[in-house]
């Protein structure tokens, strides 16, 4: 089976689904694609807690709990152990962490997890962490294990410690932490602005809209890279847009191949104008991206993480506060 995985992996970004959801059957139901971060779940910030005594509880404790039972604790840490990895770009990789198939993860849509790994010690001989939200791209529902697809960077603390995982090896997480609540058809259209990895919660709310037949949502996405090579499972995301006439789908990319037939360049007025559905009461627009896409799109968020002003294009537009969320 490890096998046949690693060959898939080596095919086209929507072989991966197919892969997982053939080496997920013994664990679990099948893989989809799911928004946020502590400051933009892919690409914020990493922060740094100290702990003397790690407070770390394994998934057999969670059967002491009533009610409905989740893998995730929402105030404590459990290990999840690594089941297979695959290489989705140059510098992206999916990652599939499995638990025990009788619980549901306790996600909701939008929501993300925080991850943390050991970084030695401080002076004081306390064991330090470096600690970053993710949000899963696996559908919520599924049992027994969720995906987490990460960008690695060159000096990224906890980017790196993925990197280095092999199957087997586990990792800490906590959550759920909600960014939005999605409801179905709580707005007549949802329009959508990604940069790189800040894919990875609009594909949350987009396959949550997709899998419903009573959500009438129409969606509207520009999705914008350094190159074509840098754009994260186009294939999926082409599929969706073709078999979904509620998705429609643009990139724009600021280094273009000889044979590109996209957008050129960083998103500007004209584009959002085209590509996004009018400001309006029954509008909705999420932005995930790296900060300097963000300020140029919709402003940051201020400085104690609330949503703050909207400014950018979308400001010039004559989108307001309550119809943008950043994530």
């Amino acid at each position: 089976m490890s096998t046949f995985f690693r060959r898939l992996s080596k095919a086209t970004p929507i072989a991966f689904s197919h892969a997982f959801r053939g080496q997920s059957q013994s664990t679990s139901s099948h893989f989809r694609f799911p928004v946020g971060a502590i400051a933009a779940v892919s690409g914020g910030i990493s922060y740094f807690y100290y702990f003397s005594e790690p407070n770390l509880v394994h998934l057999d404790q969670i059967n002491e709990e009533t009610g409905p039972k989740t893998a995730l604790i929402p105030d404590k840490w459990v290990e999840f152990k690594l089941q297979e990895k695959a290489k989705v770009s140059h510098n992206t990789q999916l990652y599939r962490f499995s638990f025990d198939p009788d619980l549901k993860l306790g996600l909701d849509v939008a929501s993300c997890l925080i991850t943390r790994a050991p970084l030695g010690e401080d002076a004081e001989g306390k064991t330090k962490y470096v600690v970053r939200p993710y949000t899963p791209i696996s559908d919520p529902d599924s049992k027994g294990y969720f995906d987490l697809m990460i960008k690695i960077y060159p000096e990224g603390k906890m980017s790196q410690h993925f990197d280095k995982l092999k199957p087997g090896d586990v990792v800490e997480v906590k959550g759920p932490i909600e960014k939005i609540r999605y409801t179905p058809n709580m707005k007549k259209q949802i329009g959508m602005i990604a940069g790189g990895s800040g894919i990875t919660p609009m594909l949350q709310v987009v396959e949550a809209i997709l899998k419903n037949p009573d959500d009438n949502t129409k969606v509207s996405l520009i999705y914008a890279n350094v190159s074509p090579d840098d754009i994260l499972l186009k294939k999926k995301l082409d599929m969706l847009s073709a078999s979904h006439p509620n998705l429609k789908v643009f990139y724009t990319v600021d280094s273009p191949s000889k044979y590109w037939v996209g957008g050129t360049g960083y998103i500007s007025k004209d584009m959002a104008s085209k590509g996004l559905p009018a400001p309006s009461d029954d509008t909705l627009i999420l932005v995930c991206g790296p900060p300097g896409m963000m300020e140029h799109v919709s402003g940051g968020k201020a400085k104690d993480w609330s949503q703050g002003e909207v400014s950018g294009v979308l400001k010039e537009l004559g989108y307001t506060a309550d119809m943008v969320y950043k994530f």
